[in-house]
Order: structure tokens, then sequence, then C-alpha cells
């Protein structure tokens, strides 16, 4: 028996992984091959997808080279020809182990990752739910405390479409983020957000409950998704965001509304009407993409009982209250499930790092026992 085999590894992890091997290696030959490199949108494929590999593939190489020295080592040590060398192979064996055990640990952080960062823009969709103003001005909250996050981390942060309430709260708004490993980070805020305060037009000191719903939707330039034209209603429309004398008066931004589903976007961000049909189109084949998705993966996903940044806007994820400044993720807890509480103060001046990287960890545990 391979002395590796004492080191937790499960074997679907180390399936992957030289499957990911196997795969930067055809890449590479391909990229060498003169007849290949004529073909300048494949060669710029290739080598995309060759650089997403490779650091899952150079970690998973160096942790091959770990586990034939522990073997080595083992072998050694239960040699009964040379004490001497037997006993040095014994002491050196601990230390050798330990290694290659903390390897396999990066190794699933790498391979999360190389899924993860193959994603470089995405739309975050909030939409005030249940609770007139109040939700709308929940929805405000929760802009700027992604805001506030992205502006951390310097991501881009570029508001697409924006409707406002009455009280200066957010009906619904869509943001174009973008940035090495926001998506990563950001992935897992889909679903209903719940908050509980005083609300600013209650006059007798009650607590409100209101809500409103996270979709992150990862655009997918190089996806092919069949539309038909006839299920199509587009138009060009006037533009509705804040400020600008053009505001409501040129014609530059761009509505679709796809009939099967009855989905509706529209794009204000550019003041180039062809830019924002562009954006309007790339936020319709996302969602249908995602929606294809989750048809193709719902047997699977039924297994990972705990959403994690799905859209799925049934789901209640967090609870925001104001009175005791707590905020409670009710996907975090014990291995048995339950919620994790951090303080709302921090959370809403975009200080998401504890609170994502909980996420992280336990979304990294789920994927690695799912392969």
């Amino acid at each position: 028996m391979s002395d590796t085999q004492t080191i937790s590894v499960p074997p679907a992890l180390i399936r992957k992984l030289g499957e990911m091997s196997r795969r930067y290696d055809e890449l590479q030959n391909s990229l060498g091959d003169p007849a290949f490199l004529a073909n300048s949108q494949a060669v710029i494929s290739a080598s995309k997808e060759s650089g997403q590999l490779l650091g899952v593939v150079t970690k998973y190489r160096e942790y091959q080279e770990a586990a034939r020295q522990v073997d080595e080592l083992a072998e050694m040590s239960a040699g009964k020809a040379d004490a001497e060398m037997a006993a040095l192979a014994e002491e050196e064996l601990p230390g050798a182990r330990a290694k290659a055990a903390a390897m396999v640990e990066e190794l699933k952080d790498s391979l999360i990752a190389a899924e993860d960062n193959a994603v470089d823009s995405f739309f975050l969709e909030i939409r005030a739910g249940t609770g007139g103003e109040e939700a709308a001005l929940f929805g405000r909250d929760l802009y700027e405390m992604y805001r506030k996050y992205c502006e951390k981390n310097r991501w881009q942060y570029i508001v697409s479409d924006l409707s406002t309430g009455e009280r200066g709260g957010f009906k619904e708004v869509i943001i174009n983020v973008k940035g090495n490993g926001a998506y990563r980070h950001l992935q897992y805020e889909g679903g209903g957000h719940r908050v509980q305060r005083v609300p600013e037009t209650e006059s007798q000191g009650r607590i409100h409950t209101s809500a409103a719903t996270v979709v992150v939707l990862p655009e997918m330039p190089d996806v092919e998704i069949h539309i038909d034209m006839k299920d199509i209603e587009e138009f060009g429309c006037r533009g509705g965001g804040p400020g600008g004398q053009n505001v409501n008066k040129v014609e530059t931004g761009w509505f679709i509304r796809y009939k099967p589903t009855g989905l509706t976007f529209k794009m204000t961000e550019h003041k180039s009407q062809t830019q924002n049909k562009e954006r309007a189109w790339a936020l319709l084949r996302s969602t249908l993409y995602q929606l294809e998705q989750a048809k193709q993966h719902a047997a699977h996903m039924g297994a990972r009982k705990l959403m994690m940044g799905s859209g799925d806007r049934s789901a209640r994820i967090r609870t925001y209250n104001f009175p005791q400044n707590r905020c409670t993720d009710h996907r975090l807890g014990g291995e048995g499930g339950g919620e994790k509480n951090f303080n709302l103060d921090e959370i809403a001046a975009g200080n998401l790092d504890d609170l994502i990287g909980a996420l992280m960890e336990m979304d990294k545990r789920q994927r690695i026992e799912s392969l």
C-alpha cells in the first residue's frame, strides 16, 4: 500500500486534477503546432484556458513530487539492510507527510479558484422585495455595502441600470462588476436578504421587516446560446439614471423582452445606444445560460442543500438586525448547519472579508465532496 494513502486525498480530487493536467499538456502541444497557430481565434482561446490551468497544474505536479518522496522515505524506513538509512528516513517521514498533506489543502483552494476565476465579469442585481419604500432603502444599503467592498478590492463597480423610489431608495439596480477574484468572492450573495429595523417613516419606534433579493449572473461572452429573434421584443428607450442633462431626454438606452419567459432587460449605462444594446444582449445571454445550467445540474445541485449564489430568489440567506447590530448568515454554522453572526456595523461598512471567507471555506468543502 502506498504510504501517501495515509494522507487524506479524495480520489475524485486526484482524478479531476489529472484531467486538468492532461488538458494543459494538450493545450501546450497545440500551441507548439504551426498549423494550429494559423488560427488566431483558437490560439487566443487556448492561451486563455492554458493560463487558467497553469497555477493548479503546477501545484498538482509539485504535490506529485512530494507524494513520491513520501513513498520513497516510507520504503527506506522499512528497509532492514541499512539500519542507519532506515532511521534517517523514519526521522524525515513525518515532515514529508505533513508537507504533502498541506499541499493537498492548497490544491483544493487552487482547484476552486481556477474554476471561479474563469469568470472575470458578472452582473450583480439588487431588487427591493416586500416592504415598500423601506425595502427600496434597504436595496440602496445593499448597493452601498457591495460598492464599498469592491472599492476596497479595487474591482470595477459600474451601474448599468437604476430605478429609484420616492425616498431615494433603489427599487432595482444592476451593477456590472469586473476584477480579478471578484466573482469568486461575491458569487455567494445570490438569494433573499432580510432587514429588521425601525424605518425612517415609523413614528412609534416599531421594528419592521423588509426584504430584497440579490442575483449574481456571470457574463459568458463565449457561450453560444440560441435565441430565436421572433421571441425577442426590443427597442430604444430613454436613460433613467441620476444626474446629467440628457437623462430622460435622449433615447440612448436599450430595452429587451424575452417573450418565452417574460424576462426584461434595460441598459442605460453608456451614452451610446449601440453599447447599451450590446450590454443588454450580454445580460440576456448570461441569464439564459444560467437557466440552462440550472436545468442540467438540478440533480447534482439537489445534493447541496445550501444555496451558494445560484440566484434562487426564494432562499433567505441573510438577516440584517439593526437593533441588535447583528448580521446573521443562515448558511453558516457547525457541521450540522445552523447560522453565524457578524458585527452589522462592519458588514454595512463593506468589511465582508470574515463573512465571505467563511462562505468560501464551506463552499470549498462542499464542492470537493461533490466531485
